[in-house]
């Protein structure tokens, strides 16, 4: 073999080498850029059971102006405007609507009714999940609401003779009783018993050099003419508190302020022992009080669930920012950040859900399913 065959052998087997190693080094690199994105994906999915794309789910897409006037109800949404309320099915169909004239419409919903109120004007609706059941004007400006177990309506409105007054609509809009506000202050919540035999009412005295928030208790008594509203008891704290929120749980009626809770029971009022700076959420499921909180503005959220004898069953950080939360079923369901958590009453997680949209308003509905309404529409996840 002569020396040029043995050089052009040596060159050909010199660039085999080189391209084999250049081959090698290539899928190298596509390796280590597909490791670099699976990772990136399950650092993604961390801790979440599963991932979803609202879009994909059931349910409709909108606009996110439009999605803002969604508010789940039974097994579809309540679509409020300020011309219209229509129930509408989880697929967009209409079942109902009712012509309104709102300048600034508020929904408040219950397992089976809602109220729709012109927050500051002067009339409000009460709707079924099948029809508009009737439209009442009001003398003052409305200020807040609430809904009964069976139907009733609690109305509060503003008042120039007083400080303002609540009303007791029956599940026809028949007016059973006026409360005025003489020497307790402005009326700030309602609340009622869930066999409907009692209603609270929280409001706040600013008469003085400090403000008295007081409780009041009032019996709702049903006779053979119909039903009456008795006054039971109205008790106060040692504390300037603002009790904004107000609950029934058994036979104890639970108010909260942004920094405290407060139980009232056997006729007397006290400071539960629980340790939190702020209050961002408390609603009641089943028989426990579920309690979103943090240690400071900006901190770390966090859930509390207390159960009837005010012992804290669990507790854990939870993220940063709450979009909504929900109750039903016995269950509780929080939006933070980019996940939904769904929490039974002894604290389990039945649910962890990462979702791609902020969502604004959720609700329980048939099955092991949520009604979501994120910045895109309205979907259903399974939990």
């Amino acid at each position: 073999m002569s020396s040029e065959d043995i050089n052009s052998k040596k060159y050909s087997f010199s660039k085999s080498i080189t391209l084999i190693v250049m081959l090698f080094a290539f899928l190298f690199i596509v390796s280590l850029v597909l490791l670099y994105f699976v990772i990136q994906h399950e650092s993604s999915l961390s801790g979440a059971e599963q991932q979803i794309k609202l879009s994909s789910q059931g349910g409709f897409n909108c606009e996110y102006s439009e999605a803002q006037k969604l508010y789940p109800f039974g097994e579809g949404v309540m679509k409020v405007t300020s011309e219209r309320v229509a129930y509408l099915t989880l697929s967009g169909n209409e079942i109902y609507s009712l012509s309104v004239n709102y300048k600034n419409p508020s929904c408040i919903t219950s397992d089976d009714f809602c109220l729709v109120f012109d927050l500051d004007g002067y009339s409000f609706s009460f709707l079924n999940k099948e029809r508009a059941v009737y439209t009442m004007p009001t003398a003052n400006q409305i200020k807040g609401a609430a809904i009964s177990p069976n139907g009733f309506a609690a109305v509060i409105t503003s008042d120039e003779k007083s400080y303002g007054n609540v009303f007791l609509f029956d599940d026809m809009g028949n007016t059973i009783s006026q409360w005025s506000s003489y020497n307790s202050g402005y009326p700030l919540s309602c609340c009622f018993k869930s066999d409907n035999s009692q209603m609270a009412i929280t409001t706040l005295n600013t008469v003085g050099a400090v403000v008295v928030p007081y409780v009041r208790v009032f019996d709702i008594v049903q006779t053979e003419r119909g039903y009456t509203v008795e006054d039971n008891s109205f008790f106060t704290t040692d504390t300037n508190d603002i009790l904004a929120t107000c609950f029934y749980l058994d036979d104890s009626l639970y108010t909260f302020s942004s920094t405290k809770l407060f139980k009232v029971k056997n006729d007397a009022i006290s400071q539960v022992n629980l340790d939190f700076s702020v209050a961002n959420y408390s609603m009641l499921s089943g028989n426990h009080i579920f309690l979103v909180f943090a240690d400071g503005v900006e901190q770390m959220n966090k859930l509390a669930i207390i159960d009837h004898n005010d012992k804290i069953i669990y507790s854990s950080d939870i993220g940063s920012q709450v979009h909504c939360v929900c109750s039903g079923k016995g269950l509780f369901a929080i939006s933070v950040d980019n996940r939904i958590f769904v929490y039974n009453q002894s604290g389990s997680v039945v649910g962890d859900i990462s979702v791609d949209e902020d969502i604004l308003r959720m609700g329980f509905i048939t099955g092991n399913s949520l009604c979501v309404v994120s910045t895109g529409g309205v979907h259903t996840i399974n939990y």
